[in-house]
């Protein structure tokens, strides 16, 4: 799959068309929910989330209300819920493939919260967080596994990634995001012979090994 996003210097997704491949839009909306990294921490992981505002609506914009502190809790009995909320992600992946960026890469994106990787906890620390429009109910369209494998190759190009998992596999007793109805299979097959896909004891998750020679499948 040719990229023409890069990454820049500061953590900002750049094209050279007109959006993704041309054919989607990028957009940057500053959140104030982030932070400073700890110094000399690497970005290795990758954390696919998913969220829709109000929950199973799709299209609208309760996820950059939220994500800027501008949600308002009268127009929706649940965003009375939530509306205390200070979270973000980097990344927002709409339906059809639009990509939002809210936090810059280099910073710390508040998304995955108490979390824990391979021993390793405080998972914001090491992580870009993504997240796709849509629900543990609904299928993913192909325009967001298309932006999601293209972004996801621009990140693990400026970033030591070595892992790409659900915010289920980091918080499993909180979280099932992003869900049943997201096809790991397909995104490894688009993300090409650097992706290896391997299975756990809840959901799959892919290591991202610049020297694997195909796709493949492991047990663990």
């Amino acid at each position: 799959m040719k990229n023409i996003m890069r990454i820049t210097a500061d953590g900002m997704l750049q094209d050279s068309g007109n959006g993704i491949r041309g054919t989607r839009s990028i957009q940057f909306i500053a959140s104030p929910n982030c932070d400073e990294r700890p110094e000399g921490t690497a970005i290795t992981l990758l954390v696919i989330h998913n969220i829709s505002l109000p929950p199973g609506e799709f299209g609208g914009n309760g996820v950059t209300q939220l994500f800027t502190n501008r949600l308002q809790p009268e127009k929706h009995p649940y965003y009375a819920t939530i509306s205390g909320l200070k979270v973000s992600s980097h990344f927002f992946i709409r339906r059809d493939g639009g990509t939002v960026q809210f936090v810059p890469c280099n910073r710390r994106a508040w998304h995955a919260g108490s979390s824990c990787w391979r021993n390793k906890t405080r998972c914001n620390d090491f992580s870009i967080g993504i997240e796709l429009e849509g629900s543990d109910d609904t299928p993913f369209t192909h325009a967001q596994y298309t932006a999601l494998a293209e972004l996801t190759q621009c990140l693990c190009a400026q970033y030591p990634v070595s892992d790409i998992v659900g915010h289920s596999h980091i918080a499993p007793e909180r979280k099932t995001d992003p869900g049943p109805h997201f096809s790991w299979r397909t995104y490894a097959e688009l993300l090409g012979n650097k992706a290896c896909m391997t299975q756990s004891a809840a959901q799959p998750y892919i290591t991202f090994r610049p020297t694997v020679a195909e796709n493949h499948v492991n047990s663990s």
